[in-house]
């Protein structure tokens, strides 16, 4: 199976729980012409958080350290992308687990012939094993 692994710095921001909240913390990164892959937000009582990547170029970059974006230090992600094919996700994760490092999280998709998968792991060491894994999968 032909894949490209990658490592991917993840912005994270904290924005407030309102309706538009989300809309609002975005709009800085559409108006510099930001090409987000992925964008997860989550909500807790009072506030949601927002992870996205990637950030490309000096616009972006300048653009969500003002609207209070940081690239988050205590998660690491790793981005697979391949052929979609019927397991492929299972497969990745399996190959992962022989490892024996337990995952922070993991966010996978496919839209016609892409798949496109996020490993999400709790130290720099850790994505550097994942990638080291998951390269000769």
């Amino acid at each position: 199976m032909e894949l490209l692994v990658e490592q991917v710095d993840v912005w994270v921001a904290s924005i407030p729980d309102k309706p538009g909240g989300l809309a609002e913390a975005l709009a800085p990164l559409r108006d510099v012409g930001a090409d987000l892959q992925l964008i997860i937000a989550r909500r807790s009582p009072g506030e949601r958080a927002l992870f996205d990547t990637p950030l490309q170029g000096d616009r972006e970059i300048v653009a969500a350290a003002l609207a209070g974006f940081n690239v988050t230090q205590t998660l690491h992600c790793v981005r697979v992308i391949a052929i979609n094919r019927p397991g492929i996700a299972a497969a990745l994760i399996g190959k992962r687990a022989e490892t024996g490092m337990n995952l922070r999280g993991f966010s996978a998709s496919a839209i016609g012939t892409q798949f496109v998968a996020y490993v999400a792991v709790d130290s720099k060491a850790a994505a550097n094993k994942t990638t080291e894994v998951l390269e000769v999968a």
